[in-house]
């Protein structure tokens, strides 16, 4: 007897099967009362099931939706009701015309590694605003990615999720879940955590560039074990996306980025795709800051290409003391990706050593030696000394309360500026230079604005990008308060295309920055 035209719960007409899982069918019913489509899932009963087991399939439906209708986001399918069909518990949901990630992976196709980034980002999305509610997915895939209308990217199936504070509703050694998805701490029978969905989420993005789950093996037992103690395949495709790939996938938790860093490294790659490829269904961007531009204000005009600056001793340098692993792509990647990269490594590995995962940056209690390959110069006028690289020059300016240091090209300076009196915090400060920003450049991204401290004092960061006249650049402004009522602001602004070369350079003169007695 055919299903379709059934109606279930006296309200929810069936109209027609659109998809079939291990759980349940998925319709698309007309909702009589409200005159609406929607997406009703009816679960399905194995026969081997015993009266405890089926009970207890029940419940992980009821909890699938309780889980789900606790996480309130477009990149979220929307739960409207949970009824029962002759004693069956289904689940109404949101209706998203869509196909899913998994269709269009179909028979090993693949996406750019910029469109990838772009599905990325609304997942990642999805996940945050999932783990702010407490609430673990745990069987992200492709599969339960929705590619919906405007570019709108869906997570659904929230049917194995797993709410913090409540009981497994697994028996032991009984894993739920997709095998080629599934973290390896959760196939050494560990309990997971907001890293497993992002090693899931790693795995998808892996299949969506390579063409294939990453350790899939001929069978699921050699999968598991694979997963578990295998090392990862080469990526060929990934492009920018590499070391995002790599770091989620690490075998240990605790050396995977955060789901904020996740998204940041997203953004990176999916920005430096065609501008077709930006769509507005991509959630806004979480956090770095500063101001900047291909004009007059700080440092520009077009030259050849810049030399690069002097990194190595730098990089040792400012992780001297610390128990950090670099992540480092077998390949030079977009500049976008690998600041990213350099973003997670830093904020995360000082976060497992107590430094606190969120403080932007902050060098030790004193300024650091002048590095190789750079020079101390003094501002009298601003009572402070600082290094700067070797070949970049002064630019030229009559008074004021800054200094401007620009390499060869032109095209990236150093600046430090000096407000007296200033107010109590520099966000004030950043975010009343950000609305001119705004102003000047039609197209201006924000990355990050948020408060910290240098060298215990009040501190701010910010960290954006806009467009010049021939390019993109990037910066990034770090401003303190002293004792004295002063604030100085430490900024670096480069070309985006170069922002790993030029990155060390704020690094370097931000450890090394120095007030004079006065």
């Amino acid at each position: 007897m055919s299903e379709e035209g059934r109606l279930v719960a006296g309200r929810y007409r069936l109209v027609e099967s659109i998809g079939r899982g291990g759980m349940g069918t998925v319709w698309r019913a007309e909702d009589e009362e409200l005159t609406r489509h929607v997406a009703l899932k009816r679960l399905h009963t194995p026969p081997h099931l015993s009266d405890a087991e089926i009970t207890t399939l029940y419940e992980r439906v009821r909890r699938e939706a309780r889980s789900a209708a606790r996480v309130v986001h477009p990149n979220v399918v929307v739960v409207h009701d949970v009824v029962d069909d002759d004693g069956l518990p289904c689940i109404v949901m949101e209706y998203v015309p869509a196909g899913t990630l998994a269709d269009v992976l179909d028979g090993g196709r693949t996406l750019p590694p910029e469109e990838a980034a772009r599905i990325g980002l609304g997942v990642i999305s999805a996940v945050r605003a999932a783990h702010a509610a407490g609430v673990l997915h745990r069987d992200i895939k492709p599969g339960n990615v929705l590619l919906g209308p405007g570019g709108r990217v869906v997570l659904t199936d929230f049917g194995i999720a797993q709410t913090a504070g409540t009981s497994t509703l697994t028996q032991t050694g009984e894993m739920i879940g997709s095998i080629d998805f599934m973290a390896p701490e959760r196939i050494r029978g560990h309990k997971p955590g907001p890293a497993s969905d992002l090693w899931s989420l790693g795995a998808t993005l892996y299949q969506a560039v390579e063409g294939r789950p990453p350790y899939r093996r001929d069978t699921p037992m050699e999968t598991a074990y694979a997963i578990a103690v295998d090392p990862l395949e080469p990526m060929r495709k990934a492009g920018s996306l590499e070391p995002l790939i790599d770091a989620l996938l690490s075998k240990d938790p605790e050396d995977r980025p955060t789901a904020e860093q996740t998204e940041r490294a997203l953004r990176a790659t999916w920005s430096t795709g065609p501008p077709t490829e930006r769509s507005s269904a991509v959630p806004a961007a979480v956090p770095p800051g500063p101001r900047d531009d291909d004009s007059t204000t700080h440092h520009t005009t077009a030259a050849p290409p810049a030399p690069p600056v002097p990194t190595g001793r730098s990089e040792r340098r400012r992780r001297r003391g610390r128990r950090r692993r670099v992540l480092v792509p077998a390949l030079a990647v977009v500049a976008a990706a690998a600041v990213a990269l350099t973003l997670y490594v830093s904020s995360h590995r000082a976060g497992r050593d107590g430094a606190g995962a969120v403080r932007t940056p902050t060098p030790s209690a004193s300024p650091s030696p002048v590095p190789d390959g750079y020079r101390l110069v003094r501002a009298d006028r601003l009572g402070v000394s600082f290094p700067v690289p070797d070949g970049w020059q002064p630019k030229k300016k009559p008074g004021g309360d800054e200094v401007t240091y620009t390499d060869p090209t032109g095209l990236a300076g150093i600046t430090i500026g000096m407000v007296d009196p200033a107010g109590s915090n520099p966000v004030g400060h950043f975010k009343d230079i950000e609305a001119n920003t705004k102003a000047n450049y039609s197209v201006y991204r924000r990355l990050r604005m948020q408060e910290t401290t240098f060298r215990g004092k009040p501190a701010a960061v910010w960290e954006f990008t806009f467009q010049g006249r021939a390019r993109v650049f990037r910066a990034i402004d770090l401003g303190y308060g002293t004792a004295g009522g002063r604030e100085y602001d430490i900024y670096l602004s480069a070309p985006e295309a170069k922002w790993s070369t030029y990155r060390p350079v704020f690094d370097n003169v931000r450890d090394g920055f120095t007030e004079q007695q006065r």
